[in-house]
C-alpha cells in the first residue's frame, strides 16, 4: 500500500530481509539507505503504523465479501503471471476457477467492434472450448471485443477471468454487471486494486500488464492503430509470450494495429482456433473435453437433430438432412452456415458434413 514502493523494489525488500515481518520492524535508516537501488525518498511513503491501518481495514472489506487476496506466494497464485518481474505482489479476487487451468489465452482488441470482429472472436473461443481442455480466457471486461470474448467462454461452460482497473467494490463497466457476476461464477474478477480505488484512466494501463501476464499468448482481434489492445500485445512481447493477430480489411480504421501486428512480425496471423492452437503448439496437448462433448453450448431443437444425424451419419448433404429431419431445405441450409461459422460442423468435398461436437 506505500505508493512509492512497486511490485520490483518490494522484491528487492523481500530479498533483503527475508520476510515482510522483517521489513516492518526495521528502523527507516536500515531500509532506505543500504539496499542498492532504493534511495531515501521512499521514506515518505513507508509509514508502519498507517500502512498496517489501511490493511487491516482491506482485510476486513475481503472477509465481509466472502473474496480472496492472493500473495504471490499463495498456491491460486496464476503460475503464468509470477513470471513476470512486474507481478503485483498480491491479487484480489472474487471466485477462484481458472486460476489454476494449464491453458490460457488473453483475447483484446477495440471497444467499437464489427460484425466480422464480433462473429470471429466468438468463433474462435467455441472453437477452442470443445477442442481444448482445461482452457482459461482472459480480458478485461471493456466494450467490444473484451466482452464479447467473456461472453463467449461462458456461452461454451469454460472459466474465463475478467482483469478489472478498480477495486472489488465496484465493476465497470456498470452495464456489464451482470456478466460480471456470471464470471465471478464461472471463473474469476482480478484487481490488485484496493478498495475504493476506482476506474481511473491509467488504472487501465497498469491493468493491461497482468492480462498480459495471466496468458501464455494474447490474441488481438480488431485494434486501431494505437490503443490499450496494442499496448497489452507490447506488454505480451516484452515478457516473452506469444502475440497473434486476427487480420482485417485493408484500411479499416479497426483492423490497423492487428494489420500493422502482422506486417511488423510481431503476431503471428491467426483466422480460426485451429491456428491458435497450431501456433502455440497445443496440437502436441490436443484433448477433447470429457467424453468428447462440447461444454453447455445453448442449442436450438433444430440445431440438436441436425447435429446429431450429421453425428451418426458423417457426410450426409443437405438435401439428405431435409429429407431425414423434416426439416425445410431452405432452414437446412441457414442452420448449417451458421453451425459452419461457430465451427461446430465442418465439410468436406461434395457438401459432405461432419461434426465437430456431441451434443447429446
Amino acid at each position: 500500500m506505500a505508493p512509492a514502493i512497486g511490485p520490483k523494489t518490494a522484491r528487492k525488500l523481500l530479498t533483503e530481509f527475508g520476510s515482510a515481518r522483517n521489513i516492518f520492524e526495521q528502523k527507516k535508516w536500515k531500509l532506505f539507505h543500504q539496499i542498492k537501488g532504493i534511495g531515501p525518498g521512499l521514506s515518505e511513503s513507508f509509514i508502519p503504523s498507517s500502512l498496517l491501518e489501511q490493511a487491516e481495514r482491506e482485510i476486513e472489506f475481503i472477509d465481509s465479501f466472502g473474496l480472496s487476496a492472493l500473495s504471490f506466494e499463495h498456491p491460486d497464485y496464476p503460475a503464468q503471471l509470477s513470471e513476470c518481474p512486474d507481478a503485483p505482489l498480491v491479487l484480489f479476487a472474487r471466485g477462484k476457477r481458472g486460476l489454476r487451468c494449464t491453458k490460457s489465452l488473453s483475447v483484446v482488441g477495440t471497444r467499437r467492434a464489427t460484425t466480422y470482429g464480433r462473429e470471429i472472436c466468438r468463433n474462435i473461443v467455441a472453437g477452442l472450448a470443445f477442442q481444448i481442455e482445461n482452457l482459461v480466457i482472459v480480458s478485461g471486461l471493456a466494450y467490444g471485443i473484451d466482452v464479447i470474448a467473456h461472453r463467449a467462454a461462458l456461452e461454451a461452460g469454460i472459466p474465463t477471468m475478467a482483469v478489472l482497473g478498480h477495486g472489488l467494490d465496484t465493476i465497470y463497466p456498470f452495464s456489464h454487471r451482470g456478466t460480471a457476476i456470471k464470471i465471478s461464477e464461472q471463473g474469476a474478477l482480478l484487481t490488485d486494486f484496493f478498495s475504493g480505488m476506482g476506474p481511473e484512466r491509467n488504472n487501465f494501463l497498469r491493468r493491461n500488464r497482468i492480462i498480459a501476464g495471466l496468458s501464455e499468448a494474447t490474441l488481438v482481434v480488431e485494434s486501431a492503430k494505437t490503443g490499450g489492445a496494442l499496448i497489452t500485445a507490447s506488454l505480451a512481447s516484452s515478457y516473452g509470450r506469444d502475440v497473434l493477430a486476427v487480420p482485417g480489411k485493408v484500411g479499416d480504421e479497426r483492423s490497423k494495429g492487428c494489420n500493422k501486428l502482422i506486417k511488423s512480425n510481431i503476431a503471428a496471423m491467426v483466422e480460426s482456433a485451429e491456428d491458435v492452437i497450431h501456433h502455440l503448439n497445443w496440437e502436441s496437448r490436443l484433448e477433447k473435453n470429457s467424453l468428447n462433448k462440447s461444454p453447455d453450448l445453448k442449442l436450438s431443437s433444430a440445431d440438436k437433430q441436425l447435429l446429431s444425424l450429421i453425428r451418426e451419419h458423417p457426410g450426409m448433404d443437405p438435401n439428405d438432412l431435409s429429407s431425414t429431419s423434416g426439416i425445410p431445405i431452405q432452414k437446412v441450409l441457414t442452420r448449417l452456415v451458421e453451425m459452419e461459422i461457430k465451427e461446430w460442423i465442418y465439410t468436406e468435398p461434395g457438401n459432405r458434413y461432419h461434426s465437430r461436437i456431441d451434443c447429446s
